[in-house]
């Protein structure tokens, strides 16, 4: 029976994972190579060897509701979108709310997880660990790996030809901290994923000219969408994701690309993607149209030779002169401390059920939690992964015999949700509230699909759950209503309301479940 769990990590996934252990009723013990909590959030000057590594400007893409763990609000005084300062703020706060600092061992690496000899009996696991220099092994019953995809940067030199003559700087993104690194200096970007462009972005306000090259282009939003809202919270609702999944492929790309270029004309700015008919994860930035309105970014397509002092990009014989080279090239990922036969990794992908267990094992206990990129919030995801996992833990929850291929880490944030809540037993159902409770029925399917629908009902149930979600939108306008002005009662509004009662029985009945 599992009773003793390590936790590899103490980011976001180690936090939560503590206390869903908690929760259960099991006994975590968690290792932390720093010396604090936080993992991506937590900034530091230098960059460390192992850990996440963020620049100072950084500022979460999606908004503090969104992002919100399932029975922990953020507070209604912090902005929409938070700063890593204040993402490290609120897990502070959850940590001592919850009492998770105690069962945290700070500057201890894990050196080894390896099968104890019983292993098909017990599914135990033998743990060496280290700390000031001195190693240590235990026995755990089970293992909840927490360190995340981004401290291994991907810097494919070899893909750059001349690289080796480039008598300028060049770097990864991972090790950009601050503008300054680029005044008065010509700048190549290369790479078009959100760090990429945010450190385009913020190049372009002191250095003397900005390019980003990419072969594939992206769309790009903002994080202010219809009526000044939040895009997460206008977008990833239960509304929208029936719709968006009932239709065809092809009508659903053409929608969402239709929807994006409402903000600017993604072909004359340069950025229109290269595969239109694949629905990529769109870039969240607020500047970009502006910078490359004014020139100071310029759009180019892939590079084709470096040069001593220049590039050339491709379907151009053009040198443009560079000073800096910044690699927004992505991350690889791996388990240094496991062996390969447990997880392999091959092309960024790995074979893990539900993007969690490896499912050759003769006992589920160890389990791989945040190697994931959902279109959305990561703390809801991680969290419902964690509650899941302790359960099957503890054999509440049983997993079924599966034979998978590689997973590919990007995934529908709503639709996994659901599937995880759906085997713990947490998943809303909008047709029993709607005759039990229609407010709440109404504002969780039109509404936005925040975490603290999953605290509803079912283990783990929070009886300030209803009270979350009916008071969502006042703490997403409190800290912008900074100047109130009373406006008079709004006719149409409340008509819309009456209309969407009828859309949602039309919803259901089109095979909402």
């Amino acid at each position: 029976m599992v009773k003793r769990v390590a936790i590899i990590g103490a980011g976001v996934s180690g936090l939560t994972s503590i206390k869903c252990c908690l929760d259960e009723g099991l006994e975590p013990s968690c290792f932390e190579r720093s010396d604090d909590i936080g993992g991506l959030w937590r900034f530091t000057e230098d960059v460390e060897d192992g850990r996440p590594s963020l620049y100072k400007s950084m500022v979460s893409n999606t908004c503090k509701e969104m992002s919100a763990f399932t029975d922990f609000p953020y507070p209604e005084d912090f902005p929409v979108f938070v700063s890593n300062s204040q993402v490290l703020e609120y897990l502070r706060m959850y940590a001592k709310h919850f009492g998770l600092l105690k069962h945290i061992q700070f500057k201890t690496t894990v050196i080894s997880v390896r099968k104890c000899p019983d292993f098909s009996a017990t599914g135990q696991w033998a743990i060496v660990t280290e700390s000031n220099g001195k190693q240590e092994s235990s026995v755990f019953d089970a293992v909840m790996v927490c360190i995340g995809y981004l401290s291994d940067p991907s810097l494919p030199l070899e893909s750059f030809p001349g690289i080796e003559t480039f008598q300028g700087e060049y770097f990864h993104s991972r090790y950009y901290k601050h503008p300054d690194v680029f005044e008065g200096k010509r700048v190549l970007v290369i790479g078009m994923g959100n760090s990429g462009v945010d450190i385009a972005v913020e190049a372009s306000r002191v250095a003397k000219k900005v390019m980003i090259s990419t072969g594939r282009g992206a769309w790009v939003i903002s994080r202010v969408f219809d009526n000044g809202y939040p895009w997460d919270m206008v977008f990833l609702t239960r509304f929208m994701n029936v719709i968006r999944n009932s239709l065809p492929g092809p009508i659903t790309t053409w929608l969402v690309a239709h929807r994006t270029s409402q903000w600017f004309d993604h072909a004359n700015y340069g950025l229109i993607p290269k595969d239109r008919d694949v629905i990529r994860e769109p870039v969240l930035n607020d500047d970009l149209p502006g910078c490359i309105i004014t020139g100071k970014i310029t759009i180019k397509p892939s590079l084709k030779e470096i040069k001593e002092n220049s590039v050339i990009f491709q379907n151009s014989p053009t040198e443009e002169p560079v000073d800096i080279i910044v690699f927004a090239t992505g991350y690889k990922f791996s388990f240094p401390f496991l062996e390969e036969s447990v997880v392999k990794v091959e092309k960024k992908q790995a074979s893990l059920y539900k993007y969690i267990f490896p499912p050759h094992l003769e006992k589920p206990t160890l389990a791989v939690i945040g190697l994931i990129k959902p279109f959305g919030a990561v703390m809801p995801v991680v969290e419902i992964q964690a509650r899941w996992v302790t359960r099957v833990f503890k054999g509440l929850c049983q997993l079924p015999p599966v034979t998978i291929s590689p997973n590919i880490l990007k995934t529908d944030c709503l639709v996994y949700i659901d599937e995880l809540a759906s085997l713990i037993g947490t998943k809303p159902n909008v047709l029993a509230l709607l005759l039990k409770d229609p407010v709440l029925a109404m504002k969780i399917f039109f509404g936005p699909c925040t975490a603290y629908q999953y605290r509803l009902t079912g283990p783990g149930k929070w009886n300030g759950a209803r009270h979350a979600i009916l008071t969502q939108w006042d703490r997403t306008v409190k800290p912008t209503r900074t100047r109130v002005v009373e406006e008079p009662p709004n006719f149409c509004f409340n008509l819309l309301k009456l209309i969407s009662l009828f859309a949602l029985f039309a919803a259901i009945f089109l095979g909402f479940k």
